[in-house]
């Protein structure tokens, strides 16, 4: 166990700092002069080359690389020059709403997904197969800035059950905060429900047609039984892995749900930064949602071990 988490952290390391140089090569290559965005198109040329000493843009790419990387070490992310305010600050503030809002998101996506996929595997090439399928479909082709509108007409508008937008904080209560993020978290669910639905049925029916699922059914154990205590378990590794990269998809897909909904969250902080030319905001933001992606996919691969421990002795030889 200890080898395969060793190989595991060395891999996560090392996909982190890869990372790190391609998200600061990709915006460290976009035309235009920060400094000068940032002053407007009438400030002096003195003015602007004094600012983009001050932010050390004279500086060679590989300083300012490196300067980063030890501010990522050291965890001072810099001041944003938008908001005048420490980038670290900011990125807290916001995933303070995009993180529950992600994991709202994930829990309906796997209750709904879940349900239905071993639903439909139990009941193959019936009409309740049929009809989850034809739903997941139409889940999977429905774009989820479309389905939210929908939402916002009909929950907003219609029947007035919740607002069509904006959030009060954590300090209104618990129950006002889950509220503002229920028709985002829906919105974001269909999609990743529709999709995990169909894995899991795939997954469910193959495990189906093992011998120790057929041994359990030949000593009396009802169908439901059998799937969800034997056939489930083996049949959660393709489920998992999806799990895990949706989950990051979730996280990052809330740059367009918390624009439509017009949450102050980590995904409408970049996309302000970005028209402001806040590189500094946007360079931390992303290289955040990196580094959640590659955390969850090492959990993912913890999780592989945990379901089959045959995975540490493959690793391993």
């Amino acid at each position: 166990m200890m080898r395969f988490l060793l190989r595991r952290s060395l891999t996560l390391l090392a996909t982190v700092l890869a990372a790190s140089a391609v998200i600061f090569a990709a915006l460290d290559v976009l035309p235009g002069n920060i400094a000068q965005v940032l002053l407007g198109p009438d400030a002096s040329e003195e003015a602007v080359q004094a600012l983009a000493q001050q932010l050390g843009l004279d500086q060679p790419a590989w300083q300012r690389y490196a300067q980063w990387l030890g501010g990522l070490l050291r965890f001072d992310l810099g001041l944003s020059h938008a908001y005048s305010s420490p980038v670290g600050e900011l990125i807290l503030e916001r995933m303070s709403l995009t993180l529950p809002l992600a994991l709202m998101a994930m829990l309906f996506t796997t209750v709904l997904a879940l349900g239905a996929g071993v639903y439909a595997a139990s009941r193959q090439h019936r009409l309740g197969d049929v009809g989850i399928m034809g739903l997941s479909q139409l889940g999977i082709a429905i774009p989820n800035f479309w389905f939210a509108i929908l939402l916002i007409m009909l929950f907003s508008v219609h029947l007035r059950w919740f607002s069509a937008g904006g959030f009060d904080g954590w300090s209104e209560g618990l129950g006002a905060g889950l509220k503002a993020l229920l028709l985002p978290a829906l919105s974001l669910a269909v999609v990743q429900a529709a999709i995990l639905a169909r894995i899991t049925r795939s997954a469910m029916l193959e495990v189906l047609r093992e011998d120790f699922v057929r041994t359990a059914r030949a000593k009396g154990r009802s169908l439901r039984s059998a799937m969800w205590a034997h056939a489930l378990r083996n049949a959660m590794i393709p489920v998992v892995t999806v799990m895990g990269l949706q989950f990051a998809n979730l996280v990052a897909g809330t740059v367009v749900i918390e624009n439509v909904f017009y949450l102050p969250g980590l995904g409408r902080l970049i996309f302000q930064s970005i028209a402001n030319r806040d590189l500094i905001v946007v360079r931390n933001s992303v290289m955040l949602l990196a580094v959640m992606v590659v955390v969850i996919n090492f959990v993912v691969d913890l999780l592989y071990a945990v379901i089959d421990p045959r995975i540490q002795g493959r690793d391993s030889a």
